[in-house]
């Protein structure tokens, strides 16, 4: 989970959004403790997440490298929202491994 987190993190920033909001995920992953997580992932994780989440979505995703829980609680709710975010997710994830690992 921590790897696959990581991984969704560091893709989003393969795209250029507000500068401000734009590394939001790359500042969580770099502040992460794993060893994975290098400048060049991050950027790269940076990029992907432009492209595959909006920046809300950024904004929690990035809260999760410090409490990945938050993620294991998105996941497990029954609404609508939550679902159609871990979907994008999910997405975000599996682009983030393919082009940054």
């Amino acid at each position: 989970m921590k790897k696959f987190l990581l991984i969704a993190l560091c893709v989003t920033s393969l795209t250029a959004i507000a500068p401000v909001e734009a590394a939001q995920i790359k500042r969580a992953c770099l502040a992460s403790d794993r060893t994975a997580a290098t400048r060049d992932r991050c950027n790269c994780i940076q990029r992907v997440a432009n492209q595959a989440l909006t920046r809300s979505d950024q904004k929690t995703v990035a809260k999760w490298f410090t409490d990945p829980h938050q993620a294991q609680e998105l996941k497990m709710s029954q609404t609508a929202r939550d679902d159609a975010l871990w979907d994008r997710y999910q997405n975000f994830g599996q682009m983030a491994q393919a082009i940054c690992s």
